[in-house]
């Protein structure tokens, strides 16, 4: 396994998804770069990978690009993992991948966990052809612009978005797109695994519906553990992590509603 970079997929969600090749890689490379560290170490450990780690991530991918070409330079074996799913894939490290190519050193991806692709397959919609796009833009004018440029493609297209803007991507996408058939995807391979199927406009109405009364209960959750003396930051953190909203969504909403 001397001077190679190893592109190694984690798992989405599901730990039994992680291959005995990815995680054999994973113990015999003399580096891991990690998209985050602290994300990354309790997996390693679960697994019993002890290797030296290091941070490579979309703000330093450059900078430690350099280092990691090094390594390699040096002969020795560096396997790239994000935090979730496939490097490169709306994730870091096509900068060491094209260096590594123009220095000449062998470049292996192993198969495994993809949200896109894992998505499409179980949509129902085509699979013939299709274009995986992404995140669009957090800007509403220039997701917007993002939206027109696709809106004439006829292949199947595949998005990501954070939970958060998840109504707004739908509405962008059924202004521009018009009213045509969708599947909305989270938390795949995991326990509550979901799709919604249907036309944009039947789930923009049921997402509003729904976040309307998950975010409800969430709410009530957080309230709980403020009566047990947990401070309204801490509690929002904790049911954030069980739930499609982000801490900072439960930490609005808690306040919103307290001014009502």
């Amino acid at each position: 396994m001397s001077s190679k970079l190893y592109l190694v997929p984690t798992p989405i969600g599901n730990l039994q998804d992680f291959s005995p090749r990815a995680i054999a890689t994973l113990k015999e490379a003399d580096v891991i770069a990690c998209e985050d560290t602290r994300t990354s170490r309790p997996l390693l450990e679960h697994f019993d990978i002890h290797n030296h780690t290091v941070s490579y991530h979309n703000f330093n991918e450059e900078e430690s690009s350099k280092g990691l070409l090094a390594l390699l330079d040096d002969g020795k074996t560096v396997a790239v993992i994000s935090d979730a799913g496939y490097p490169l894939i709306s994730d870091p490290g096509y900068s060491i991948v094209t260096k590594a190519i123009e220095k000449g050193h062998e470049v292996i991806a192993l198969p495994g966990p993809n949200a896109a692709l894992t998505a499409l397959v179980a949509s129902g919609l085509d699979t013939t052809h299709y274009l995986y796009y992404g995140f669009l833009s957090s800007k509403d004018s220039d997701a917007r612009k993002q939206l027109e440029e696709l809106k004439e493609i006829p292949y199947t297209l595949i998005f990501y978005e954070a939970p958060h803007r998840i109504i707004r991507t739908l509405n962008l996408c059924k202004e521009v797109l018009n009213d045509r058939n969708a599947v909305v995807a989270r938390e795949l391979t995991k326990l509550h695994e979901e799709k919604k199927r249907g036309t944009l406009s039947l789930m923009i109405e049921g997402y509003k519906k729904e976040n309307k009364e998950d975010i409800d209960i969430l709410l009530k959750q957080v309230e709980e553990l403020m009566n047990n003396d947990m401070s309204l930051k801490e509690a929002c953190k904790i049911i954030a992590e069980k739930s499609s909203f982000t801490k900072n969504d439960l930490y609005r909403a808690y306040v919103a509603k307290e001014k009502e």
